[in-house]
């Protein structure tokens, strides 16, 4: 019995996709204990419970279709009951569901057990971001790190190459972390810049979105590969006006940061709904509706939450890409004048 107990909170597609690594992992190393819980949102799915179809099949057939999960990996429907006794906490809900998740399961948080956020976005608080670790942490009391990185869901069940970045101030907790979650196949660098790992997780949905737009209006990779190039900069100046402690650029290299940027602004719904955005002309929430199928943008939310950081800080012309990506989503500018910005970018004068 001497392993560490661990829970998965969350079951959506990448939740499903880390308890796969996370149950093989912790029935194959004697550091953690063997069963994994897996916190499930109760649901009906042709007339079976959710959970039971987990437990029976081993497989998440909602979301996370057509992946056998290890066997140890127990679906639980009651968060509390899910949750209690675990030393390591995995948050992967979405992130406008954090604040109620935590506010029922503090009293039952076991004394030192520690948390990791797998939650790319971020929160509104009352000067503008929160990052979600911070809001956990302030909730639970208890220790966060990070994983962010360049790791679609359904590659990382099929187990194709991937690596992620976790950022933790703890160097003890970052080794006990990899070895929960490095395969082969899913390779770790830990880093103790959490605050920067984190915030890039949330500003590369902006960046997606001015990826988008250029390809709705057709302007082809070398523009692409500017708005990239151009955000990532923007991405490096914010963080550095807003985390706490250093910011080194080399975390930007890490998986976390350019790796991520560029799997989103070549895939992902950020940038396939700015896309339709500038060739359709629909507003971005009825786009939302239409293309996603009930799943959250959060490039343009989080544009909006940058930009009132960047009001209050007198600092909007520092930032003119974050900027264009709010006056085009929110304040009707022509999507042609994310073109404007890049042309007079202030490393261009």
């Amino acid at each position: 019995m001497g392993g560490k107990k661990v829970c998965i909170v969350g079951s959506g597609n990448w939740g499903s996709a880390i308890a796969k690594i996370v149950g093989s992992n912790a029935a194959r190393l004697g550091t953690f204990e063997n069963t994994v819980n897996m916190w499930v949102l109760e649901e009906e799915v042709g007339g079976r419970r959710l959970t039971e179809i987990i437990n029976t099949e081993h497989e998440n057939v909602k979301y996370l279709p057509g992946h056998k999960l290890p066997p140890n990996v127990v679906a639980e429907p009651d968060l509390v009951k899910a949750c209690s006794g675990a030393d390591i906490l995995l948050f992967v809900v979405p992130h406008q569901f954090i604040g109620k998740v935590c506010d029922q399961i503090k009293a039952h948080v076991k004394k030192g057990a520690i948390g990791m956020s797998l939650i790319k976005g971020v929160d509104e608080g009352p000067d503008g971001l929160r990052l979600i670790s911070d809001i956990i942490h302030e909730k639970l009391g208890i220790e966060m790190s990070v994983l962010m990185g360049a790791n679609i869901a359904s590659e990382v069940a099929e187990e194709k190459f991937c690596e992620t970045t976790i950022g933790c101030k703890n160097a003890q907790y970052g080794q006990i972390l990899k070895e929960l979650m490095q395969t082969p196949n899913f390779r770790v660098t830990v880093v103790q810049e959490a605050d920067t790992v984190e915030i890039c997780g949330a500003l590369k949905n902006i960046v997606a979105v001015g990826a988008g737009f250029c390809d709705g209006l057709g302007f082809g990779d070398n523009t692409k590969a500017a708005v990239i190039r151009l955000g990532l900069m923007e991405m490096i100046s914010f963080a550095k006006i807003f985390c706490k402690g250093p910011v080194t650029p080399s975390t930007f290299l890490e998986s976390c940061g350019v790796a991520d940027l560029i799997t989103t602004c070549y895939g992902g719904r950020n940038r396939k709904v700015a896309e339709a955005f500038a060739k359709t002309g629909k507003s971005i929430e009825q786009l939302e509706k239409e293309m996603l199928n009930g799943q959250k943008l959060q490039g343009p939310q989080t544009s909006a939450e940058l930009n009132h950081i960047l009001k209050t800080k007198n600092m909007v012309d520092k930032f003119p890409l974050f900027t264009a990506v709010y006056q085009i989503c929110y304040e009707g500018k022509p999507v042609s004048d994310v073109i404007k910005c890049l042309q007079n970018h202030p490393e261009h004068m």
